[in-house]
Order: C-alpha cells, then structure tokens, then sequence
C-alpha cells in the first residue's frame, strides 16, 4: 500500500516563507511499511508470512484433489460410512454438514492419524489424545445406539459420545496392555450414571411382572462388560477406575439377585478356560463366538435343564472383520473368530447366518423340532450382543424371532405383539446400560403399560 506522508514536507518552511505550512493534496507516495512506526498508517512487511499461509492452503485445499485424480481415495478410518456432501436445500444444515465431509474425504488421514500415533508414542512415551472426553460431539459415535445430541455410536456399540454431558475426563477407549483395549463407556457409566440403578432394576422387574402375569416366561441376561470379564489387561490406572470397582460388585448383586437374572459370567468363564483364551476380541468390545454358544447354552439350560447334553459343537468357517474399538481411535484392526456349528440332536446343523445389522426389523427363524432345541415360540431381544449371537439362536430354540430392543422406540406396539406371539420372551442387555440407566426403553412406563394389556388379552395356560 502506497501512502502520502506530508511529514516529508521541509522541517521548518514558516522559517523559508513566513507562513504556516499548507498540506498538499497530491502528498508524495510512501510504502506504509516505511511510514515511522508512530504513525497511524505504519503496517510492517508481512508478504513473506502471506506467501507462506497461501502456500499451505493450496496444498491442503489442491493436494487432496491431486491425490484424487492420482487414485487416492478416502477409506472409512472410523465405523461409520463416509459423510455424503450435504445438498443445497438442507438450508443452515449445509455449512454445519460441510466440515464433516471435508474431513473424511481427506485422503491422507489416515497417515496423519498414524504419524501422530508415532509421534506421541515416541517422543512422549504415552497415545495420541485422540479420544479423549470433552470435546464437541462430532465423533462417529447408536449414540446410546440411538444418539445423544445427535450423535452417532459406532454400530454395534452402545454408550453415549464423549463431548456430551457427564463424559468429561474419560477416555473413549482405554489402552490396556498386549494391545488390548477396552470400551471408555464401561467405567463412565459406573462413575456417571444418569440414573440410579435402583430405578432400572425397578423397571426391569415392572416388566417381569407384566410379562410372567400373562403365563410367559421372561429370562433377563445381561451381558457383562469386557472390562469385567477380562481385566487383567487393564492399565494401572485410568479416568474413572476406583469408582467403576467399587460400583460392580452391588451392580452385579442388583441385577442377578433384585432383578433375577440369568448370570451368565460363570459359563464365559468356563468358556474361556476350555478355549485357552479370554472369550472377547482383543480390540472389538464383543465376545467371541466361544461366548455366544456359551450364552445359548446356558439359556438353553435355565429353561431346560440337561436339553443341551446332546449337543454336538464343531468347528465351522473362520471370518474376520473389523475391531469397532480401533476405528473409535482412527486405526485399522481386524477381530478373527471360528463360525461353529451347532448339532442340538447330533445330527442336524442348526446354525445360520447372523441378522442383519441393527436388528431394526424382527427375524424369524422356523425349523422342525428336533432333539436338544426348544420348541416353545421365543422372542429374543437385545442389543449387539443378540446380533452377533443371532446365529446360534436357532440352535436351540426351534421357532425363534429376534429384534433389537430399541425398535421399541419407534414401533412399541409391534413388539409388544411380537411379544404376546411367543411363550418365552428373552431380555439381553449390556451391562454398561444398565449402570449408566440409558438405552433401557423397554423399562419405560409407556411401554409397560402398552404392554400389559396386549399380553393379557393373550394369556399363555
């Protein structure tokens, strides 16, 4: 910018002509950067720093199309598909959608992720903060599987995102030893509940009593945390700790004793040890299939005592696929497990292909009783745990439909139908949603209470 300075007018011109001097119109042309830094108009050079910062947005802004016509693409660093570019007619939706496609459409993020990974490790001796509590919630985390704030979960994970109110200071995933991690949830909602667990156990027991009034049978399992079942390779410590210890032994005194359900802990654990290995994935939050044919089983038995001595459990096809508590932090992991197949007779192969993700819709899965399975209709609700566990299911009941319990949200009356359509209802839930009293819709008086009546109109003699 080029300024005028009448400054370099003659110092003393009253001296030369007498008069006061007169600024001209037309002043000579200084560059601001050489005005006296007193002056108003002074700004210093900063071309050098411009050029710079126009540099390195081009790079950002132009590299990633580059790479994009080289062959670079995006890939999906954390469980939830790429943001689509929001449309025009969103309205104010259009600008707040506009950072999260920007963001997963950056080729070289996942080397970023990675770099930072290394960085951290080395130089400071401890992980990347990429997961920790506090923040915004613009995580891929069905927050509580449906959403808190309108954030997602990861698909198959339930528990809230932190940035959303009461996860401040915890860690989304907890980094334990061996490269085991754990699920941040699991500790927060012990030390955080949103309600009290007295509340839940209540809930639960109201529905108990709706559902064994009618002349049904409800078997209530509760999955345990992977911080429970495999604790030996949590670090020293972490947000939360102490807390989360010293709430498990009366959570777990609640629900097997005031709310009279199915402990299913004893028959992981002895899972676990005929398989030589702990029965949930090393970096996925979910047992292994070694824990769901225990948990068949042990349903199986609590209504039938001795049906599965018949069972005949062989090896079927190994699978892989993606470990939901490494993409929560940016990484790539696969879990692994062995598909088994089920013989309840010793014969007939009842296994099948799992559900489909969500479970938003109920399965009904119908076969010719057969020795070792269980004929009465069933009705099996329940969150991931049910959707990975799907595909034994049918291996002991004969007539059995699944569906996720947060259908119940939308469609109440439908699964309250559902319900009445079967003479064993089976409950399973996390753990962690019960301490933290979240994502529990089927032990809300609206739902009881539409309940109640259609399973009454339908008594089971």
């Amino acid at each position: 910018m080029t300024v005028h300075d009448p400054w370099q007018q003659a110092e003393r011109p009253e001296e030369q002509t007498g008069e006061l001097p007169r600024v001209s119109v037309e002043l000579p042309p200084v560059h601001e950067a050489w005005l006296p830094r007193e002056h108003s108009l002074h700004r210093p050079r900063h071309g050098t720093r411009q050029l710079t910062a126009l540099i390195c947005a081009l790079v950002f802004f132009a590299g990633p199309a580059a790479l994009w016509v080289f062959g670079g693409r995006p890939s999906e660093l954390e469980n939830h598909k790429l943001a689509s570019f929001p449309g025009l007619d969103s309205g104010w939706a259009f600008f707040t959608g506009l950072g999260n496609w920007a963001t997963d459409q950056l080729v070289f993020r996942g080397g970023a992720i990675d770099a930072a990974d290394w960085i951290s490790r080395t130089l400071f001796g401890e992980p990347p903060p990429l997961d920790q509590g506090g923040r915004s919630p613009v995580g891929p985390l069905p927050n509580p599987p449906g959403g808190i704030g309108g954030v997602p979960n990861p698909p198959n994970v339930e528990g809230p995102t932190p940035g959303v109110p009461g996860t401040e200071g915890f860690r989304r995933v907890i980094e334990g030893s061996d490269g085991w991690l754990y699920f941040g949830y699991d500790t927060d909602a012990k030390c955080q509940p949103t309600k009290p667990l007295a509340e839940s156990i209540a809930g639960l027991n109201r529905l108990r009593d709706a559902i064994t009034a009618s002349g049904r049978k409800l078997v209530l399992v509760v999955a345990p945390d992977k911080t429970t079942m495999v604790p030996e390779h949590l670090p020293g410590t972490y947000p939360g700790r102490d807390c989360a210890n010293a709430a498990a032994p009366e959570l777990w005194r609640a629900v097997t004793k005031d709310a009279k359900a199915l402990d299913v802990r004893p028959a992981l654990q002895a899972a676990g040890r005929e398989a030589g290995r702990p029965v949930y994935h090393q970096q996925d939050t979910h047992w292994t299939d070694e824990g769901s044919v225990a948990m068949v089983r042990a349903v199986a038995e609590h209504l039938s005592p001795g049906v599965t001595a018949t069972w005949q459990v062989s090896d079927g096809k190994p699978w892989s696929g993606g470990a939901d508590l490494a993409t929560m932090v940016g990484k790539r992991a696969k879990k692994e497990g062995m598909a088994y197949e089920i013989r309840p007779d010793g014969f007939n192969n009842r296994s099948q292909d799992p559900v489909k993700p969500g479970m938003a819709q109920p399965t009904h899965r119908q076969s010719d009783p057969v020795g070792g399975t269980i004929d009465k209709p069933t009705t099996v609700i329940g969150d991931s745990f049910t959707e990975i566990t799907s595909k034994y299911l049918p291996a002991a009941f004969s007539n059995v439909t699944m569906q996720s319990y947060m259908a119940i949200n939308d469609t109440p009356t439908q699964v309250a139908n559902q319900m009445a359509n079967s003479e064993i209802v089976v409950l399973q839930v996390v753990e962690r949603n019960i301490a933290g009293g979240i994502l529990l819709p089927f032990t809300s008086d609206m739902f009881i209470e539409t309940l109640r009546p259609i399973l009454a109109a339908r008594p089971v003699r």
